[in-house]
């Protein structure tokens, strides 16, 4: 079955491309929703075409997700797991429209993600060619909202990953090829320093400055770095004041807070919370609020460890290996694992430097990674055939 497998998929990589420079054209910045549902509309066309049943779930100001499920005749249900939106403003497909140069191939959203949707597509499309059906349904689930802190899928995304027994996230692999067995969570808060404003040059000691403040209890906030293993805090954006010559009443700081597990998580917010509660002198108040939904850790469990050594069996008998990496950055994967769900992350192609006008992803890569998802979507169905 294996070199069936790659037959079918080398035979289909011109497609692969051409579909990849079609996606790649369509400009689908999160907030610019004619471009989004543009994808989805295609992606919409591309499932029907394999035999997915394909739900929209309509929105008004953002783009719709995209829910389709492929009926099998045997066990285990799969969910593919991917986003049509990037982070690139309307007109950046014009301007650097998809180019292959050598083994690289750039253009926005190449490797975040309309590579891994395409994966998605390609590796069904295999497993229909090869005639396998053992496997009880596959779910192909894209949202639209992942690039932006303001969520509104995440309950979809929840309850379609609670009826998976395996989830298979479309982001890319890492640059090294290693794909994704952990993620940190991740919570973003917006703290406050409300102090009294006056004039600089003539009555400066009726004032409170509140930039002044705000950066006392930053450098605590900073030592908050590693106070527990893998925790980081970064100050990500600090702003305040009006004048130069106006003492400032106000001042605000985002904070970015990550950590692998949900004890670490809470207890370097909880630390935070207890720095903002002091006030570094008296006429200062502050104040601290969580910005959006955050990610929850996805964990690496017993389950996950199973999984990933489904992945590295599949990855030999291809004729490569892979190894499960942790990672900082956060994913709609950790939603999926928060459902106790086993999670695999980073199926997609290897590519990096995602959000950059030098985002790319592997030519050469494409293939044998679209035959590692199928062979993984095959395992899983054996594999819960063999259950009790």
């Amino acid at each position: 079955m294996t070199d069936s497998l790659i037959s079918i998929l080398e035979n289909q990589l011109d497609d692969y491309l051409d579909d990849l420079r079609i996606l790649v054209s369509i400009d689908s910045g999160s907030n610019y929703k004619t471009g989004v549902d543009r994808v989805n509309e295609w992606l919409e066309a591309r499932l029907i075409s394999l035999g997915f049943t394909v739900k929209r779930d309509l929105q008004t100001k953002n783009g719709d997700n995209l829910l389709a499920a492929l009926e099998g005749r045997g066990s285990g249900r799969i969910l593919l797991l991917g986003h049509s939106d990037t982070v690139f403003p309307v007109g950046t497909a014009a301007e650097r429209p998809m180019t292959i140069a050598g083994d690289r191939i750039h253009g926005p959203g190449t490797c975040d993600m309309k590579a891994g949707l395409l994966t998605g597509c390609y590796a069904a499309a295999a497993l229909s060619e090869l005639g396998f059906q053992d496997f009880g349904r596959i779910d192909f689930l894209c949202v639209s909202d992942e690039e932006v802190q303001e969520r509104y899928s995440h309950e979809l995304i929840r309850r379609t990953a609670r009826q998976a027994d395996a989830v298979f996230t479309l982001e890319a692999a890492r640059e090294n090829g290693d794909i994704v067995i952990a993620r940190k969570g991740v919570q973003v808060y917006e703290i406050e320093a409300f102090g009294h404003a006056a004039h600089a040059g003539v009555e400066p000691e009726k004032g409170c400055n509140a930039i002044l403040a705000l950066a006392h209890q930053c450098i605590k906030l900073d030592q908050l770095n590693g106070f527990r293993p893998d925790v980081t805090v970064n100050l990500g954006v600090f702003e305040g004041g009006s004048q130069p010559n106006v003492v400032p009443d106000y001042a605000r700081l985002l904070v970015d807070l990550r950590a692998f597990t949900k004890e670490d998580l809470q207890a370097v917010v909880e630390a935070a919370h207890e720095i903002i509660k002091e006030e570094p002198f008296p006429g200062i108040k502050m104040r601290m609020k969580q910005v959006g939904h955050g990610h929850e850790p996805m964990p690496y469990t017993p389950e996950a460890a199973a999984l990933e050594a489904l992945a590295r069996q599949a990855a030999d008998e291809l004729g490569f290996s892979v190894n499960g990496a942790w990672t900082g950055g956060a994913s709609d994967a950790s939603l999926a694992a928060g459902e106790g769900k086993p999670v695999l992350d980073g199926l997609g192609p290897i590519g990096g430097l995602d959000h950059s006008p030098d985002e790319y992803i592997l030519l050469s890569s494409i293939v044998p990674r679209t035959a590692l998802l199928a062979r993984l979507i095959i395992a899983v169905a054996n594999k819960e055939k063999e259950q009790p």
